[in-house]
Order: structure tokens, then sequence, then C-alpha cells
């Protein structure tokens, strides 16, 4: 799989080729949803956004990720992750996803949220986090985290919030 794609991180010419495969990959609302108003005015982790390009350079899938406080702990907001329809299945998803945990590791960062689907997620690591309340109207069953290190999410509880409102 790695050989059939070159991962990078997303340059600022990337974005709009990005937007547009969100919008293919999403409903035309996506911007509407709560995890968006903790990422509104706040800078994406550069490092670990990241994407896929084919053996023609066109964007097959992409990944980022926002810095968001849990408390006063500092956690990875994962998402939007995305794949072109056309190459769904192919296991993109889940080089994304592992290369970009694999980055974050060794980044520094100790703990991941997303907002997701648990039985696709789970095979990551990702677990469903009790006490972390994203803002409403997130279902709390779909809160998962996934711990860089074993413990990272011990005693981490509390509202999301914006890494810009905490400092």
């Amino acid at each position: 799989m790695r050989d059939q794609y070159d991962l990078s991180e997303e340059q600022p010419g990337d974005r709009w080729e990005v937007e547009n495969l969100l919008d293919l990959c999403f409903a035309p609302g996506r911007t509407a949803l709560s995890s968006y108003r903790l990422r509104d005015g706040v800078a994406p982790v550069a490092a670990l956004c990241l994407v896929a390009r084919d053996t023609y350079g066109i964007i097959a899938g992409a990944i980022r990720y926002w810095p968001v406080k849990v408390g006063s702990h500092a956690v990875l907001l994962l998402g939007p992750v995305a794949v072109h329809p056309t190459r769904q299945g192919e296991g993109l998803g889940a080089l994304l996803i592992q290369d970009s945990l694999e980055r974050a590791a060794r980044a520094g960062w100790n703990r991941v949220l997303l907002v997701g689907d648990a039985p696709y997620y789970g095979r990551f690591g990702f677990d469903r986090l009790d006490g972390v309340e994203m803002p409403p109207p997130t279902n709390p069953a779909r809160v998962l985290g996934y711990e860089v290190h074993d413990g990272a999410w011990h005693g981490v509880k509390g509202a999301v919030t914006r890494w810009a409102d905490n400092g």
C-alpha cells in the first residue's frame, strides 16, 4: 500500500484539493458539526496533516489534526480523514491513520480524540471515552480516544474546548 501512495504533509497549495475531497466524502453541512467549532480560528497541527498522492500526483486521501484541550490537558483532535470514493476499500484510510498516529507519538503527543464509529476506529486502538464531553449535539457513544502511551487518558475528564480558549 505504501508503495502506491506518497504520504506527505499537506501544503498550503493543497488546501482547495483537500477541501474538495472533504466536500465529496461528507455531507454538505459538514462544517456545521460541533467539532468544527473547536477548529474555528485555530491552526491545525501541520506536521500531522497528511495527504496521500497516487502515482499521478492526485490526492486520493487526507487526514487532519487540531489541538484541543480537555481540562488542562493537551489533546489531538483527529479529523477529518477522507479517502476519495474511488479509492475506498483499499486500506488508504488505515494507512493515513496509522502513519499519522506514529508521527503524533514521535512529536510527543500523548492522547488523541475523535468522533466516529467505534467498530472502525477500534482496530487502531481507539476506545470509548467516558467523562469526556464534546460540544452538543455529539453522541457520547461516538467520542473515542487513543492512548499514545498507556494510561494517557487516566484522569482526563471534562469538556473539550478550543485550544485558543485555554491559552
